[in-house]
């Protein structure tokens, strides 16, 4: 099967759902499947997918933290050629230019789309963002739901907020995957060396942050939370246009973006996972934590995202509009934390049987091959074999 796969960014921008595009494209390739990956050309393609870089502008994303490229004229060119020379077209999230652009040029060529849909509304700080959000979600996502061949959430959580209770529509629900040979729990036999090999300090409890650093993974909670915890030692991972070496505190530790297997080294060396972030779907850092064996705090969406995972999540009310409350609450959650220990052994045998690249592949292949009644107003989930 020739598939086309687009997604906003390639992964070296850093983004969860870009790092999804980039392991199911691989393992479409693997199984055989002529696999192109179309995204903006403001970062480079990866290596070993076959890309197809996409002329755009973002502005948004330097002044708002929002991503949103914008595809020129030869960009759309490009696009709908890969499309008419594809058998499928899989897009990933609804509420971007290039996916809007994929959905209406797949329909005129009459091939059928699967949209991936990982997030819902993002309950910005400032109300004006919040209300373009919900108009954006009314007037572009919905109907990119009713218009797509089939439709996967990653989230429990996302799918009932989007299609309602009982679903308007028929979708599926399939977590996102987790590289066992990286993720696992014996990354924690070297953690002091970690440690000090990143300038961390060997005996401060440490929480770890990993994401891009925008206003929805929650920043401005992550800096009040260091100004009230002088003793909490936090890791933060990523990049992105905001800055915490300017918060000037000698607690945050900001590592800036690191590879996959440096990250598994740095989950084996914390202590816990931090993820203050709102308007996720089932941030895929968590399942990764989890396959360490690392408790985890994040916001309640993700931390009910998957409810045979909840009971290792503590999840946290974070309101962007009150980041100090929204720490303290952190503060109460991490030392509930470290006062009741998680079996670690257990979330990460969870995590290591459910969250699987092949199976979330396969299932997509099969519900290509047979396609369901979008009428029918149910949701199936892959089930782990």
């Amino acid at each position: 099967m020739r598939l086309l796969t687009v997604s906003h960014f390639y992964e070296g921008h850093g983004g969860g759902i870009e790092r999804v595009a980039a392991q199911l494209c691989r393992q479409f390739a693997k199984n055989g499947h002529h696999t192109v990956w179309a995204a903006s050309d403001s970062d480079p393609p990866p290596n070993g997918v076959e890309a197809l870089p996409l002329r755009c502008a973002n502005p948004t994303e330097a002044m708002t933290g929002l991503p949103m490229p914008i595809p020129g004229p030869r960009a759309l060119r490009d696009l709908s050629r890969a499309i008419h020379a594809s058998d499928a077209v899989i897009v990933h999230d609804a509420l971007y230019l290039t996916s809007v652009a994929s959905m209406l040029l797949a329909k005129i060529r009459g091939k059928p789309v699967v949209l991936i849909q990982h997030i819902a509304g993002i309950t910005f700080a400032n109300a004006t963002m919040r209300g373009l959000m919900r108009l954006a979600n009314r007037l572009v996502t919905r109907p990119m739901l009713r218009a797509a061949d089939q439709v996967i959430f990653i989230s429990e959580k996302v799918r009932r907020e989007l299609l309602g209770e009982p679903a308007s529509r028929r979708s599926m629900l399939l977590y996102n995957g987790v590289d066992s040979t990286v993720f696992h729990p014996e990354n924690v036999s070297n953690r002091d060396a970690v440690r000090k090999n990143h300038g961390i300090p060997v005996d401060a409890p440490i929480a770890i942050f990993v994401g891009r650093f925008v206003e929805k993974k929650g920043m401005t909670v992550l800096e009040a939370l260091a100004r009230q915890r002088p003793g909490l030692h936090l890791v933060l991972v990523g990049t992105g246009p905001i800055r915490p070496e300017s918060w000037g505190l000698a607690n945050v530790h900001v590592l800036g973006p690191r590879t996959q297997h440096a990250i598994a080294e740095l989950y084996g060396a914390s202590d816990l996972l931090l993820l203050p972030s709102v308007g996720e779907g089932y941030p895929l850092v968590i399942q990764e934590a989890m396959a360490c064996g690392l408790p985890v705090v994040c916001g309640e969406d993700s931390a009910c995202a998957d409810p045979g995972a909840a009971r290792w999540l503590r999840g946290v009310d974070i309101d962007l509009t009150d980041p100090d409350l929204s720490a303290l609450r952190c503060g109460k959650a991490i030392d509930s934390s470290f006062d009741s220990p998680v079996d670690r052994d257990g979330m990460a045998g969870y995590a290591a049987q459910t969250y699987s690249w092949a199976r979330m592949a396969g299932a997509i292949i099969e519900s290509l091959l047979r396609p369901v009644d979008a009428d029918h107003c149910a949701t199936s989930r892959a089930q782990p074999r």
